[in-house]
């Protein structure tokens, strides 16, 4: 059988005649060993490549080291884009290897129209590549049926062990995907698990029913039987969340069969007070509540109480509202809410046979962490941990503490990220005070401000190629498989900050960086960046000796200002001013043994 002559995905090609990547019909940029590493991963699309097998593939009479790797599969990821938050064509699966996580066409077609001859690669600018949509990526979703109803399910992931996971409330499977944290939240489940997710019938992309024909809770359970088996999934570990406690509590018991263990984050037994179950709404508090939804369904209902580390967020605001909107209509809203007020499983909890971890975060502003003390307490040799953090959505704020122990329990191992080390140039950006404008003066329009720098440095650092690792602490972080456009970007951001009455310190280094995860990045990189950024005046671009000496050749021209020390780094570090055309003046730090 011949070999395909394409392989197509999103809108890419890869060409293997004339071995190149396509976007759109236009070349893109990319080294041989790159495309052969790529080329090896869309062959195997979907499936687990272990990185020694990788390696022998794309270097078959070479000892390599294992950086090499690292670095081509940062590049594919660089050029191929992606959704924020992890939502990435090259999944890594921690401990093992890498996968292709796109659907891939393979077609034997001809070659194009014309004389057969691609774009240069060169003919690609960087602005046209930056401006071109980035695909957004998400499981396959199926439906089966469940009575007369359709479900709809998504699977993900090959671990050993099949994991149900139960939203609580309202949920849409395919905005699951949509938001950052929530899409990392779910592929690290599916790190270590076959995860199986589903909307509950009248939510979601599932079957709409009529209001008084949402599920009960033995409806539920039916419709996650009937996705198990049309998963293929004869036993399952069942992770519940918030109103998804209860009926996987109910699943547990009446189907232990079936049940490999049972995960409760944040639940309840009922939802409604009562003198032995003090930590429950009351019913007036309960009205307040449904009256909030009949009023401002389609707003972020809710979310004070449910992410009030995100409430400020508006980006994650607007995906909250849609998110809500998406899953269910305020009619159905409401009767789910009411319907809810009604669950007690009290008398079904001391029934579960099966191993239990009931997970519970201390300032849970929606569920009282009373109440998850009190589920552990009645299910027969429940783990219960409390974990720091107001967040009620498990995925908001620190998930890693509560995936870490959700690992640990269902796998025996607590996740240990083997970070990916690339070579990088690292921007620290600190907003210095500014004399013209305090946020003790004009806090309003102080915030203004700060917003609309954040928003430009976002677009400056994107079209320089480059990726935000931190928009929350005292400045933006950025790295850059590039120094000179690192450089460029900086200036770019001071100038416009300067035209906003903002004065900001900027400074870089280039060296070894450590990506612990879709959005950290450690190493002592970044700590020497943003030792530079301290050092660098109002105003004022610092780079490091390392940065200079890579940009010979950019056009970018030096003069010397003198030594300084730097406590936390030996030796002497020679400061030198960067002369330019047309962007704002630059300081590079030389370092003298």
């Amino acid at each position: 059988m011949p070999l395909p002559r394409f392989y197509e995905f999103g809108p890419f090609r890869v060409d293997t005649a004339e071995r190149v990547l396509l976007r759109d019909g236009a070349a893109v940029p990319l080294a041989q060993k790159s495309f052969d590493v790529l080329l090896a991963l869309v062959e195997r699309s979907g499936r687990l490549i272990d990185k020694g097998e990788l390696m022998r593939k794309v270097w078959p009479d070479q000892f390599v080291d294992e950086g090499n790797l690292t670095q081509h599969i940062y590049t594919l990821r660089r050029v191929l884009g992606g959704t924020e938050g992890g939502q990435q064509y090259i999944e890594t699966v921690p401990r093992r290897g890498y996968r292709f996580s796109r659907h891939v066409e393979a077609k034997l077609g001809a070659p194009p129209s014309g004389d057969g001859e691609h774009p240069a690669a060169e003919a690609v600018s960087e602005a046209e590549r930056d401006a071109a949509p980035k695909p957004v990526t998400h499981p396959e979703t199926n439906y089966t049926r469940s009575g007369d109803v359709n479900i709809a399910y998504q699977v993900i992931g090959d671990g050993p062990l099949d994991l149900v996971f139960v939203m609580g409330w309202v949920s849409h499977l395919e905005y699951f995907w949509k938001d950052e944290s929530f899409s990392a939240f779910l592929r690290r489940l599916a790190s270590f698990s076959r995860l199986i997710l589903f909307d509950k019938r009248g939510t979601g992309l599932s079957d709409r029913v009529p209001l008084n024909e949402l599920p009960t809770l033995e409806q539920r359970m039916d419709d996650v039987r009937c996705v198990m088996e049309a998963a293929g999934s004869e036993r399952a570990a069942l992770v519940g969340v918030s109103e998804g406690g209860p009926m996987s509590a109910l699943f547990a018991a009446t189907y232990p069969e079936r049940t490999a263990a049972l995960v409760m984050i944040g639940t309840y037994a009922k939802r409604l007070w009562a003198p032995d179950y003090p930590w429950a709404p009351t019913p007036a508090q309960r009205e307040h509540f449904i009256e909030e939804m009949r009023q401002h369904w389609g707003g972020p209902v809710g979310l004070e109480e449910r992410a009030p580390s995100k409430a400020g967020d508006p980006l994650f605001r607007e995906w909250w509202a849609t998110y809500l909107r998406m899953g269910a209509s305020p009619g159905a809203a409401i009767a789910l809410t009411k319907m809810n007020a009604e669950v007690d499983v009290r008398d079904v909890l001391p029934t579960v046979r099966v191993p239990t971890l009931v997970l519970h975060r201390t300032g849970d502003r929606c569920l009282k962490v009373e109440e998850g003390r009190y589920v552990a307490g009645l299910i027969p040799g429940a783990s219960y941990v409390e974990l720091p953090g107001e967040d009620h959505l498990p995925f908001v704020g620190d998930q890693g503490a509560i995936l870490d122990e959700i690992e640990e329990f269902l796998t025996g191992v607590r996740h240990k990220p083997e970070p990916e080390r690339v070579l990088a140039t690292v921007l620290s950006v600190r907003i210095a005070d500014s004399p013209g404008l305090t946020p003790e003066q004009e806090p309003d329009r102080w915030l203004d401000l700060l917003h609309r720098f954040r928003a430009q440095v976002s677009r400056e650092v994107a079209r320089s190629r480059g990726r935000e690792i931190d928009m929350t602490g005292a400045g933006p972080l950025a790295i850059f498989d590039g120094p000179a456009r690192a450089i460029r970007c900086a200036c770019a951001i001071s100038e416009y900050a300067s035209r906003l009455g903002i004065e900001v310190r900027a400074g870089l280094h280039t060296g070894e960086c450590d990506l612990l995860d879709e959005n950290r990045v450690g190493g002592l990189a970044l700590e020497i960046g943003m030792e530079i950024s301290e050092r660098a005046g109002p105003g004022e671009v610092l780079v490091s000796h390392t940065v200079r000496d890579l940009v010979a050749g950019s056009g970018l021209l030096f003069e010397e200002r003198g030594t300084e020390v730097f406590d936390a780094f030996p030796g002497r570090w020679r400061l030198h001013k960067v002369a330019r055309q047309s962007e704002a003046p630059a300081v590079v730090l030389q370092k003298i043994f």
